[in-house]
């Protein structure tokens, strides 16, 4: 028979993690993937799910910024290439999907202060980046965020 027993204790519930930086660096190892591999975005987000950080993080806020990051890539893409000092393509392929990552967060979503977005984007860097990756990708995103945001950056 498949039925559990009764005297067999059930799993514990995942207790929802609000661990928004884990679904950051999720999200980058993610988009870092489907750059270098061109790989599907469905079986890539299947892949995450086994990377042991994956019950650390915030899932529903993971899957919002992989599918924003995915599917507003050009537009992210034409927003970075205005505000660095080289073509898209000179761009590390980490320090390329941290400004598609923290861009989209700047861009797309307004509940998350432009400094707090810059600074997680700064912090994937040092952690994911050269050693000197993280001064420019604070640079871009310096710029990046007085565009989007003049009202709020001005304060």
């Amino acid at each position: 028979m498949n039925d559990i027993s009764p005297d067999v204790a059930p799993r514990k519930k995942r207790k929802p993690s609000q661990n928004r930086r884990k679904s950051r660096e999720l999200v980058l190892k993610a988009i870092y993937r489907c750059m270098i591999n061109e790989g599907d975005l469905r079986q890539v987000l299947l892949d995450m799910k086994d990377d042991p950080d994956y019950l650390k993080a915030d899932e529903p806020y993971f899957k919002q910024l992989l599918q924003g990051v995915n599917d507003n890539q050009a537009v992210l893409d034409t927003k970075i290439t205005t505000f660095i000092d080289r073509a898209l393509n000179e761009l590390s392929p980490i320090e390329h999907a941290i400004l598609r990552v923290s861009s989209y967060e700047l861009v797309y979503d307004m509940s998350i202060p432009y400094r707090v977005a810059i600074n997680e984007g700064v912090e994937l860097a040092k952690t994911f980046g050269g050693a000197e990756g993280h001064k420019y990708i604070n640079g871009v995103l310096d710029k990046v965020a007085e565009s989007v945001r003049p009202h709020e950056f001005r304060k």
